[in-house]
């Protein structure tokens, strides 16, 4: 209610004011001109009066541009002024519009009608008031009514460079002493109630002049903060830039490697292809050897059977032949499970193998295995070629077995033709031969199987060759996943960082805001100077005040205490001497004084 009431006579001391000093200067008032200046303040005071909190994502907001924001609505004449309040690019903030159409509304004469239309739809204010505010309850009706007597001034006010978003609103009273003083001229004793006032306001300045300097200060900490945050920004675009840089090499590394591979992978199949090319000349040159040794067996057999009549002696050789046959055959088994345990051998191998290529899997070493894989292919490169030498040289040398075996029967046939007597050494000779060319026979069939087992030898490693190949891609399409991935995360990273600058953008100016809202409040909401009549007890031990027990006045807070509670004498800036302060603003006032001198 007292706040109500102060309010109430402010505003109407302000528009008293303004109306006689426009009239005493007989001109258009501009938005320098003082009382002008203090009207709005106050207006401003009576609007906020009551003003409910409203919490938003960023955090609370207190402002009286909502309200006004309904005259658009109810009232479509105000659609001009609330169109051109949204487009002065220079206006951040919400009290910064609210002036402005306060500005606007009194140039065009209509600040009392728009008001009034709000206070007909008080249904649509509870919104934005509590229940006992100024413009919910009748003052708002008498200020409505007072208002109107602004219709005779005229007011050209530039809202253009104004700094209307920052401006702190404080009430001069300096204006107001001076009509009192020229008004109750007479009252001396009035007027000593209206200096302390006077003294008491400049308190309330000095305390107001320190929030401000404290409120730079954070503002400087803010800065140096955001310095570091730019300067944290910049190391983490370098990083960043060094990451792409060192992608860029791998994928170069990467390219280099399966080039190197698939050369590789080209000269084994060309290797291979000349390999099976020369396997098949010399398998074609071994049937046609084998071929021809056949029929020499066959004409030899048939001359073996027209002269068996005549060897019956040499039945015990063949026995014996027969015989070392067997043990050949016998051999032959035993060769053949030995095949048998090394081709098992091989298959564990190859599990060995698998188990090992398993493991290797890794996406940290796949380089390394990369570049032993193509080392492993360069050995098994130079290995075919010794194998390939090594078949060569073995032609070779079945080409001149073939060579004195063809000799061998034609001195034969001559020694058959021209010495038919001599047939038992001739026989000899013969089963000499034929011994020597069976051993042959079965030294070429172990090559044979020899070059069969290489070949599904190179059989096996082409198909190890292609499964490599093949998770090779694989390997390539993960590294292409994992690079989408890279750059999805990088993505959101900036949103994020992007977000996170905005989000502490906001955060420091509502802190900043709020805190400036705060401090205006609490210089609103001062203690005012009590009256002797109005205090009955002492504010601090509650004693109740008689004739041993007098009243005093802390001159820094205003209120009402005994002489023990306030005993203490302070230096304050509005007095030139030291005054009577309680003990709790002189607990205050000296920690302040240690804090600013340290």
């Amino acid at each position: 209610m007292e706040e109500r009431a102060n309010l109430m006579n402010m505003m109407k001391l302000s528009i008293k004011i303004l109306i006689q000093s426009a009239l005493s200067l007989g001109r258009t008032l501009d938005s320098d001109f003082p009382p002008l200046q203090q009207f709005f303040v106050v207006l401003e005071h009576c609007l906020k009066h009551g003003l409910k909190v409203k919490k938003t994502f960023i955090g609370q907001n207190k402002s009286f541009f909502g309200p006004l924001e309904l005259v658009e609505k109810l009232c479509p004449e105000a659609s001009d002024i609330a169109t051109s309040v949204k487009n002065l690019p220079e206006l951040k903030t919400a009290v910064g519009r609210g002036r402005a159409w306060l500005y606007l509304a009194l140039m065009q004469k209509k600040l009392a009608d728009y008001l009034k239309v709000l206070l007909d739809h008080k249904h649509l204010l509870s919104e934005f008031y509590e229940p006992d505010a100024l413009m919910m309850e009748e003052e708002g009706a008498v200020i409505v009514g007072l208002l109107v007597g602004l219709n005779v001034i005229d007011a050209n006010l530039c809202l253009k460079g104004e700094d209307l978003d920052s401006q702190v609103g404080v009430i001069d009273f300096s204006l107001y002493l001076k009509e009192t003083q020229d008004s109750d001229g007479k009252q001396d004793g009035g007027i000593t109630a209206v200096l302390d006032q006077k003294h008491y306001v400049e308190e309330l300045n000095r305390h107001l002049s320190c929030t401000v300097a404290d409120l730079q200060n954070k503002i400087d900490c803010l800065e140096k903060t955001n310095s570091k945050l730019q300067e944290e920004l910049a190391a983490a675009t370098d990083r960043i830039g060094s990451l792409q840089e060192e992608q860029q090499q791998l994928k170069q590394q990467n390219e280099l490697i399966r080039e190197r591979s698939e050369k590789s992978v080209e000269v084994t199949k060309e290797d291979t292809k000349v390999e099976l090319d020369t396997y098949k000349q010399s398998r074609q040159g071994l049937d046609e050897m084998y071929s021809d040794v056949w029929k020499q067996l066959k004409e030899e057999k048939k001359i073996r059977l027209e002269l068996e009549k005549e060897l019956e002696l040499q039945i015990g050789m063949k026995t014996e032949m027969e015989i070392a046959m067997k043990l050949l055959e016998k051999d032959t088994h035993e060769k053949q499970d030995t095949l048998v345990a090394l081709r098992q051998q091989l298959e564990e191998v190859k599990a060995i193998n698998l188990q090992m290529f398993h493991k290797s899997q890794n996406a940290e070493c796949s380089l390394q295995q990369k570049t032993e894989a193509i080392s492993s292919f360069e050995g098994k490169t130079n290995e075919m070629m010794s194998s390939m030498k090594q078949m060569e040289e073995r032609l070779q040398h079945a080409e001149k077995a073939r060579q004195t075996a063809e000799e061998r029967c034609n001195k034969m046939k001559q020694e058959l033709a021209g010495r038919l007597d001599a047939c038992r050494q001739q026989m000899s000779q013969l089963d000499s031969k034929c011994s020597t060319l069976e051993k042959e026979l079965k030294s070429e069939k172990e090559q044979r199987q020899t070059l069969q087992r290489e070949l599904h030898q190179e059989k096996d490693a082409t198909t190890l060759l292609k499964t490599e190949l093949q998770q090779m891609e694989g390997l390539k399409k993960e590294l292409r996943k994992l690079q989408d991935e890279k750059q999805q995360l990088e993505k959101v990273c900036e949103e994020q960082e992007q977000a996170l600058q905005e989000m502490g953008l906001h955060l420091s100016q509502s802190k900043l805001k709020m805190e400036d809202i705060k401090e205006v409040n609490k210089a609103l909401k001062g203690h005012t100077w009590l009256k002797d009549d109005e205090a009955t007890h002492c504010k601090q031990c509650e004693k109740e005040f008689s004739i041993s027990r007098r009243k005093h006045h802390c001159r820094n807070c205003g209120d009402i205490f005994c002489n023990t509670c306030s005993s203490n004498e302070l230096a304050l800036p509005s007095y030139p001497k030291p005054v009577r302060v309680c003990d709790t603003c002189h607990t205050l006032l000296l920690q302040r004084c240690s804090s600013n001198s340290s």
